[in-house]
């Protein structure tokens, strides 16, 4: 098997005429396309329905190429939209292709690798709760073995979509005698985000069964994942799951690599991510080597202790802005200034998703011997 990336721009929510010209052109096959993780420019909330918008175009402009009708093809293909493009943040949507079969004698070198899975509907009752969390870790799971990743380790990323508990769902599920992890749409979000670290951290064996409780989640954060990057929303009801990956049953020039954020400051994750794929910042990616990057994912959080590296924030404390968009803002444009280059998803919500007022970075690049011959994917 090998893996194509397309990270693509779009001029608004439902702009998906750069990924239309690519199939046009034959460059991209649609029927190789597996996934799509992307940033729209919405406000990120429970509201925000920038990413529904661009799902229904992305399943419309797909069914017409596949022939295959959109409500089939929306619970085959994970379609992942973070809102919110703070300050020096690009709207662009990154489209994971998948082609061939997998190598029949492992490689010398492995390769980027993509799985998928997607669960049964999550009840509103069970979301934010143990039974939320097992139902992620088992999707994990399987989009690992679609993947030909054998050993967690060789997770470098794992971007899930969560359902969230809406007061309309809140409000069916009392009248059917049943009661939810919380009835606040602000809340259940998190505790959705929550319940998904936590299936992703059970799925790579980062904690035991055992720390897996009701009452863990959005309380005890010395759990986390070093991997997991978790949305949630009202567009969805079931969990999406992309594992990304090396394996070396995949072929092709790409890798990704990931390293944990301690904190909002921790401009030495995104180098050492880089220097993971040879890539050097000194300060910044020569252009040269920024071409070879073909995406940067990184999860956030405002440290909910108020303060970084020991010096207050008010984040927490504004009530005019949100406090995931000032965190989205200020890591996208430390990460941003590193890579020069402004297409970064950038997701605030990392509740127990690195370490607590951390996060993560990964990042998908071509090996520097590509770039000698001909380009294997585009940027």
């Amino acid at each position: 098997m090998r893996a194509n990336v397309f990270r693509l721009p779009m001029q608004h929510p439902g702009d998906l005429s750069e990924l239309e010209g690519l199939i046009a052109q034959e460059t991209l096959r649609a029927d190789d396309i597996v996934a799509v993780i992307g940033k729209t420019e919405g406000n990120g909330g429970v509201n925000d329905f920038t990413r529904g918008y661009f799902t229904q175009s992305l399943m419309a402009l797909l069914s017409r190429h596949l022939d295959e009708p959109s409500d089939s093809l929306i619970r085959r293909i994970p379609c992942i939209l973070s809102g919110g493009t703070e300050g020096v943040l690009t709207p662009h949507y990154v489209v994971l292709c998948r082609s061939g079969a997998p190598l029949q004698k492992p490689a010398p070198a492995a390769a980027f690798a993509i799985g998928t899975a997607m669960s049964r509907s999550v009840p509103a009752e069970d979301i934010g709760r143990a039974a939320h969390v097992e139902s992620v870790a088992d999707s994990v799971r399987r989009a690992m073995a679609e993947a030909r990743i054998a050993e967690p380790a060789n997770v470098h990323f794992v971007q899930v979509k969560c359902p969230c508990v809406t007061s309309a769902r809140a409000e069916a599920t009392r009248a059917a005698g049943k009661t939810v992890a919380s009835a606040d749409p602000n809340r259940s979000m998190a505790l959705a985000r929550a319940a998904g670290a936590f299936g992703v951290a059970l799925a790579l064996g980062e904690i035991g069964e055992a720390d897996v409780t009701d009452k863990a989640l959005l309380q005890n954060f010395s759990v986390h994942s070093g991997r997991a990057s978790i949305s949630s929303g009202i567009e969805v009801e079931a969990n999406e799951v992309i594992v990304l990956g090396n394996s070396p049953l995949w072929s092709g020039d790409l890798r990704i690599a990931h390293r944990p954020m301690s904190d909002a400051l921790d401009i030495g994750a995104a180098v050492q991510v880089l220097a993971d794929l040879g890539i050097t910042a000194a300060p910044q990616v020569a252009p040269k080597d920024r071409a070879r990057v073909q995406a940067v994912f990184v999860k956030c959080e405002p440290d909910r202790r108020g303060h970084i590296r020991g010096q207050r924030h008010t984040m927490l404390d504004d009530t005019d802005i949100n406090a995931q968009r000032h965190i989205r803002g200020a890591v996208g444009g430390l990460v941003a200034g590193v890579f020069g280059d402004t297409r970064i998803f950038v997701s605030g919500g990392a509740e127990h998703q690195g370490p607590d007022g951390g996060g993560l970075i990964a990042a998908i690049a071509e090996r520097a011997s590509s770039r000698s011959g001909a380009a294997t994917c585009v940027s």
